[in-house]
């Protein structure tokens, strides 16, 4: 037999990510070729990641890879099956190097990764091996990526705690402008990931969705006036309308005229109307999309100005910068959205890991 030297046993695990009593072991059984051991090694971990794979992974990270020249933005949602293994550096590593691996190859989406080459070996024996080192089922679960267009610019953000990221792409006027916005679009992936808008814009909505939602805003709000008027607190304003979908020419225009009759019955002098009914319609406006307001990126306030929406920002910088500015792209994953977690008792916790 083949004496195994540490320096062997070092490469091996260098190789295969194994653990190193179980490259030993596998240089030992094949009698000191690395090759076959490496090869036993995959074998093994086929068999672990395959007794793993019924196991819910719920936890792990979202991790956000922006280019140098932020012309493309990656980011990937890889699960595991708990906390403890998600704040692992191993497992922090592993993501990183998947999600530069995805930009580097330009792959689109999960299946399309299975079948790449990673380390000189396929994609998913690479990966069962890191379920076996691991310990834990592991799922690479969502891959995004996005790239700028000419005069365009992307950048994004993932939070410390690897549990929310966003990556967004601008239209710009000219490189110049798209080279000025890149800081602007990290701030504004910030507000999205804390905010969690699901939409761009309200042009995304659905005409029948939203007029759904307008009647149950408005029935949530009088239920919560019927209470507010028991206690004696001033009551909320009921919307006539949830989103600037509904807000057409002529409901704007009614809108101002509205104002413009309340103005003169207050007594008002009309030389003054020019600058009081801008910031009364912004009010109208604001009071009438308030589910644009959860759901869409530009109707959002922004949160490090929270006296404008993040389309007026926009509008702002366009003017600074010197040339417009379009958010049209827009990616967030939040960590194990749309996945139910099974609830068991910590025995029986226990006993799941030591399978």
């Amino acid at each position: 037999m083949a004496a195994i030297s540490a320096a062997l046993v070092k490469e091996l695990r260098q190789m295969s990510g194994a653990g190193m009593m179980d490259c030993k072991k596998a240089l030992v059984s094949t009698d000191g070729d690395k090759e076959k051991a490496m090869a036993l090694l995959r074998e093994k971990g086929l068999g672990k990641a395959a007794k793993k794979s019924d196991r819910l992974a719920s936890e792990g990270l979202v991790s956000v890879k922006i280019s140098d020249d932020f012309k493309t933005a990656t980011m990937t949602e890889i699960n595991s099956e708990t906390d403890f293994v998600a704040k692992n550096k191993n497992f922090i590593d592993l993501t990183s190097k998947i999600t530069n691996f995805v930009q580097e190859k330009d792959v689109a989406n999960v299946d399309e990764l299975k079948n790449q080459d990673i380390d000189g070996v396929v994609f998913e024996d690479f990966f069962n091996t890191q379920i076996a080192t691991i310990g834990e089922n592991l799922v690479v679960r969502r891959i995004a990526t996005i790239k700028a267009d000419n005069n365009g610019v992307v950048n994004g953000y993932a939070h410390s705690n690897g549990r929310v990221g966003v990556i967004l792409g601008v239209a710009c006027e000219n490189e110049e402008v798209a080279k000025k916005a890149v800081s602007l679009l990290k701030n504004i992936s910030m507000h999205a990931a804390a905010m969690g808008p699901k939409y761009i814009s309200f042009k995304e909505l659905d005409p029948e969705f939203v007029a759904k939602e307008t009647e149950a805003l408005k029935a949530t709000i009088e239920k919560e006036n019927i209470e507010l008027a028991r206690l004696g607190k001033t009551l909320k304003h009921v919307p006539q309308y949830a989103s600037k979908l509904q807000l057409t020419d002529e409901v704007l225009a009614n809108a101002k005229k509205q104002i413009e009759e309340n103005l003169k019955a207050q007594g008002k002098p009309e030389k003054i109307w020019d600058r009081i009914i801008p910031g009364q319609m912004e009010r109208f406006i604001a009071d009438n999309t308030l589910l644009d307001q959860e759901l869409t990126l530009l109707s959002q306030f922004y949160v490090m100005d929270d006296k404008k929406t993040v389309e007026q920002v926009l509008e702002e910088k366009s003017k600074e910068f010197g040339g417009k500015i379009e958010i049209v792209k827009y990616v967030r994953f939040e960590l194990g959205e749309g996945l139910e977690k099974k609830g068991c008792d910590f025995a029986t916790e226990v006993a799941e890991q030591l399978k």
